[in-house]
């Protein structure tokens, strides 16, 4: 009998239950860059750092002045871990420094397209975080068994088309699920 490979959820969206305590994550809908046997790496896509791209290029070059835009262009939580190093996670095709290919959709983390967004160049779809949210080895599964998330197919409409209040909804509802109506504790049938 040939054994089958595990599933991995990477280019998945984990949606957090409305019991979810732990506050880094409570409310939370995350997309998975990585998931195997070493463990998962995602970046919370739904809650806003308060930070603009405007201020992290303040910090990057002191001497110039941002651009207008670059006030507007807001700079995500992408989790706990590492939250003063920046992600870029955007469609495939534009190659930056230090730019890995996750499918369809691309993480790059070099300070090259920052500059290139705040110019109004490339890419025309994005989203920039500080930190990521990681699991290691069998961490997530157990949390998955423990029904602490939903997974489903990530789509890329709700990660750079809808406002960031409505993502975690309306990746729920891609499942046919309203998150108002579940219960706030977690239990096993």
């Amino acid at each position: 009998m040939k054994r089958s490979e595990p599933s991995y959820l990477r280019n998945q969206f984990l949606i957090a239950m409305p019991h979810m305590a732990d506050p880094n994550f409570a409310q939370t809908l995350i997309y998975l860059v990585e998931h195997g046997p070493q463990g998962a790496m995602g970046l919370v896509i739904n809650r806003p750092s308060g930070l603009s791209l405007a201020d992290v290029l303040e910090q990057l070059r002191p001497d110039e002045e941002p651009a207008a835009l670059c006030r507007s262009l807001p700079i995500f939580s992408g989790g706990p871990v590492q939250s003063e190093r920046g992600f870029v996670l955007h469609p495939v095709g534009d190659q930056f420094t230090s730019t890995i290919s996750l499918g369809e959709l691309a993480l790059s983390t070099s300070q090259d397209i920052l500059f290139s967004i705040a110019r109004g160049q490339r890419p025309q779809r994005y989203l920039i975080a500080l930190g990521y949210a990681g699991w290691e080895a069998g961490q997530l599964e157990t949390e998955l068994a423990g029904n602490a998330w939903l997974t489903c197919p990530a789509c890329e409409r709700i990660l750079f088309e809808l406002p960031y209040d409505q993502r975690l909804e309306a990746a729920a509802a891609s499942l046919g699920i309203d998150l108002r109506l579940l219960s706030t504790q977690a239990g096993h049938a």
